[in-house]
């Protein structure tokens, strides 16, 4: 009797299956339609096409402006200190107060904001830096699209071979993102 019960209640779960299946092969060869037919999408774009497309919205470097900068203190644009395993990115943000006045009318005084407020540190993994400076404000690229860079000088004697070529890998990528490299120190120490 239970074989009876069981057989009935399984007779209409096979017999739906059974039309689904001829449906589902129907299916299949309705989408064999030739690769035109479908819209192409285009091919997804890499972190480092992007980071290309935020910078080119960066004017051209003033060299002019940027070449006469001889300590840390004044260069005011991305500044690199690349080290065996990570690289510091330094930045000013820029002041608040644009045109020199509070609102109100009132002067700003400088201890309200001064540049070590404003400083910021990040450290960061060499893979990371095409993303890092594309997400920085367009105020913090003062003299156009340049970056200074300087090795490490607290970089241990064994590590200085590996931290020689994350500076020549972050002065490659530099390059391929469109900005240009102020390589420091030039001719002396700048700190």
């Amino acid at each position: 009797m239970r074989g009876v019960a069981g057989s009935i209640l399984w007779a209409p779960v096979a017999a739906c299956l059974l039309l689904c299946l001829p449906v589902a092969g129907c299916r299949g060869s309705d989408s064999a339609q030739p690769a035109a037919a479908a819209p192409q999408k285009p091919a997804p774009q890499t972190k480092m096409n992007a980071a290309r497309e935020e910078l080119e919205q960066i004017p051209p470097p003033a060299k002019g402006r940027y070449l006469s900068v001889h300590t840390t203190e004044g260069w005011s644009n991305p500044f690199l200190i690349v080290g065996s395993r990570t690289l510091t990115l330094r930045i000013y943000y820029p002041d608040a107060v644009a045109n020199g006045t509070l609102p109100g009318g009132m002067l700003p005084n400088a201890m309200l904001r001064p540049a070590g407020a404003r400083k910021r540190e990040l450290d960061l993994r060499l893979a990371d830096l095409p993303e890092a400076l594309s997400s920085l404000p367009a105020e913090s690229w003062g003299y156009g699209r340049v970056v200074a860079i300087e090795e490490d000088p607290t970089t241990l004697r064994p590590d200085r071979v590996q931290m020689r070529r994350n500076v020549e890998t972050a002065i490659q990528m530099l390059n391929d993102l469109g900005v240009v490299v102020n390589e420091w120190p030039q001719g002396g120490s700048l700190r």
